[in-house]
């Protein structure tokens, strides 16, 4: 029996051994599909805006008003030499609540030539949800953020409405800011 035989046998006895003791392939499980966004709320309410239309999310920054505009533009800041027109969310919807200042935050837009930041009440960083929770099913009961709602997600029991800041920056009442 020459040398090759002899190793292709020690090989194939070798490769029996392991398939009898082996205990198989681990179980393949379904991965779960999660969407992501930034949480944030204003009226007490949940809402999440999609990771591709939030630039970033800032701490309000020093602005100077700006005469002539809208009452819900709070004015202009100088963000990394950048002019930052910081917009009242709030106060766009025509709402009279105010939140406590210290927890409100700029949520920052920039599409093709707008680079905006809107003050919401609170961020809640990133927020993670099943793709399975989506419903495209808009229950709003505020009817103010209606046209920017794109859907939501259910979680814990509790609601986040989808708001697109795309859809926001394309009303032409958030654009036109002249009074």
């Amino acid at each position: 029996m020459s040398k090759v035989n002899a190793a292709y046998r020690t090989l194939h006895d070798y490769s029996s051994r392991c398939k009898e003791t082996s205990t198989g392939l681990p179980k393949t499980e379904e991965l779960k599909k999660y969407w992501s966004g930034i949480g944030f709320s204003l009226e007490g309410k949940n809402y999440v805006a999609p990771l591709n239309e939030t630039a970033e999310i800032l701490q309000i920054p020093a602005y100077t008003s700006v005469p002539g505009v809208k009452k819900w533009l709070r004015g202009v800041a100088n963000v990394r030499g950048k002019l930052l027109p910081v917009l009242d969310l709030l106060s766009f919807l025509n709402s009279d609540k105010k939140a406590n200042i210290k927890t409100r935050r700029l949520l920052v837009i920039e599409k093709n030539t707008l680079y905006s930041g809107v003050i919401v009440d609170k961020v809640y960083g990133m927020q993670h949800f099943d793709t399975d929770d989506y419903s495209e099913e808009i229950s709003e009961e505020n009817n103010k953020t209606a046209p920017y709602i794109t859907g939501s997600y259910s979680r814990d029991g509790e609601t986040w409405r989808v708001f697109s800041p795309y859809r926001l920056s394309e009303d032409p009442d958030f654009i036109n800011v002249a009074s």
